[in-house]
């Protein structure tokens, strides 16, 4: 008897609601009855807001009415609507409120404090709400039965709220951004005064702004004559002085520049101390993102999004983006919830016989996800080899570079879905070795001059996050550098002073349960 095998059908990915998942409220309304739901509308604005209560059918119970944005009016707002809801029969409400910039918050958060569903309306829905009713005659009363309709036809929607440590990530990820935009807009002023003040300096120099010796020469001398009158000597004695380390042909190139330098512009003094003001400014704001980064990346060690470090091409700053626009993991059903809600897919217009499918990318999404998940393709595409070939292959194809990144954008967010909801590290089958998250975090904080103390506890942190058994693979580059330092130590064993590499890898390897051993005759590793 030969058993056939059943196919299992696939469900339908049409949805059983038209409308959207996260604004369904029929079942509700039909446990209760239309007559009895209560939908609380709310059309916000800087000072001050208007809502009204109507029950399901419409019926206004409650008529437009204003509010101040402060704790007395407020909480009073919040007592009148939960007395409506008993004196008008009311047995289920919801709250809808139009999402102005932040100004809703106030009103969001007084109504969440009172025990009622807060649900939010993008303007956008209100708009086409709105237009067919009253097309030429925006008012805030207009705007509120738009609110409305909206509820009722499942636009207002439920926000997944983050807990404060991912909302604090989130800030500290995009005001790094900010800082590092600006240090790049100051960047630009300063070589633009520089250039006015002193024509061709920037240029003496492979990389201006990784130099020690530009912007402190600029600031001791006026001018192309103040240099050649000082002579290379004289600038040396500056430099060392002040204890700038420095190459003597460097200074040579100066002073051959300040031999043939062109004729400043007009106001030259002036230029140069915008420059120095604006570079003072650079340095402040430099100081401020290095200690940004070792906060994000302690934030970073407690989240799973820890060990997409294990990606090559993915550095702390990355991930920390990443993970600060994405938020818990537990908010995605799939990669796919991810892509569409970052907007990597094209918009499509289809009518009758016509079908444009591969449109540009859909313009309504979130952009600072889109941002962050286009900005990692762009690493990969420079500094993973896998993505790098995929990349030149499809441009050798002919397919524009916009198409190579959002390709490489989508392959990444299925990756890392599987990475950190599944808490594990990068396996691909086009990579045969992986980065080790414990070492690139030791790097970092080596980069940012991070204190011992808290170097440890970040280790520590992301070492929580490691699946048990990945230990022994993060310990190989560990051990190596437990012996580098072990080395340097043997060679200064007449100087006295701390040693804290090795004692900091030493309790990192004892907590991931492997200790060095002496070598074997052949040179290889031996771990226990």
């Amino acid at each position: 008897m030969i058993c056939k095998r059943r196919r299992k059908k696939s469900k339908s990915r049409s949805a059983e609601f038209l409308q959207k998942p996260h604004g369904v409220i029929h079942p509700r309304v039909q446990k209760v009855g239309p007559e009895h739901f209560g939908i609380v509308s709310v059309d916000c604005a800087k000072a001050r807001s208007k809502w009204m209560l109507a029950d399901f059918y419409g019926k206004v119970l409650v008529p437009p009415t204003e509010v101040a944005h402060n704790r007395v009016e407020l909480e009073a707002t919040v007592a009148e609507a939960r007395a409506a809801l008993s004196r008008f029969g009311l047995l289920d409400c919801l709250v809808a409120i139009e999402r102005t910039g932040r100004y809703h918050h106030p009103v969001k958060n007084a109504f969440a404090r009172g025990g009622f569903e807060t649900r939010l309306v993008h303007p956008y829905a209100t708009k086409q709400f709105r237009q067919p009713a009253d097309p030429d005659n925006k008012t805030d009363d207009n705007d509120l039965k738009a609110i409305h309709l909206a509820a009722v036809n499942g636009f207002a929607l439920l926000e997944n709220a983050p807990s404060e440590a991912w909302r604090e990530l989130q800030l500290c990820i995009r005001h790094r951004r900010d800082l590092v935009q600006k240090c790049s807009a100051l960047a630009c002023q300063i070589r633009e005064h520089l250039d006015a003040a002193l024509p061709g300096y920037a240029a003496c120099y492979g990389s201006f702004w990784n130099s020690n010796v530009a912007l402190p020469l600029v600031r001791q001398f006026a001018s192309p004559q103040a240099m050649l009158a000082c002579g290379v000597s004289g600038m040396a004695r500056f430099l060392r002085q002040d204890k700038i380390r420095f190459q003597e042909r460097t200074l040579q190139t100066v002073r051959i520049w300040a031999q043939n330098a062109a004729a400043p512009d007009l106001a030259a003094d002036l230029h140069r101390h915008i420059a120095l003001a604006y570079d003072d400014d650079r340095q402040l704001k430099n100081q401020q993102i290095i200690a940004l980064e070792r906060d994000i990346a302690h934030r970073l060690a407690q989240t799973p999004y820890v060990l997409l470090m294990s990606f090559p091409g993915i550095n702390v700053v990355s991930a920390a983006d990443f993970a600060g626009e994405m938020g818990p993991i537990t908010n995605y059903a799939s990669a796919r919830a991810i892509t569409g809600r970052a907007g990597l897919f094209p918009s499509r217009y289809q009518s009758d016989r016509v079908d444009h499918a591969n449109g540009p990318l859909v313009r309504r999404a979130n952009r600072a996800l889109r941002a962050a998940i286009l900005g990692i393709a762009d690493n990969l595409i420079h500094c993973n080899s896998h993505f790098r070939t995929l990349a030149a292959h499809w441009n050798a194809a002919g397919k524009d570079p916009s198409h190579s990144h959002v390709k490489v954008a989508m392959r990444f967010s299925r990756i890392a879905f599987h990475m950190v909801a599944g808490r594990q590290v990068y396996r691909h089958p086009s990579q045969r070795e992986r980065n080790y998250i414990l070492d690139k975090l030791l790097a970092f904080h080596n980069e940012h001059d991070t204190p011992w103390e808290p170097t440890l506890r970040d280790l520590h942190l992301a070492l929580a996050q490691l699946p048990a058994k990945e230990h022994r693979a993060e310990a190989e580059p560990l051990l190596e550098r437990q012996r580098a330092a072990q080395e340097r130590t043997s060679r200064k064993a007449g100087k006295t002073g701390p040693q804290p590499l090795g004692e900091l890898l030493a309790i990192v390897l004892a907590r991931l349960g492997v200790g060095a051993l002496p070598s074997r005759p052949s040179g290889e590793m031996d771990l226990t």
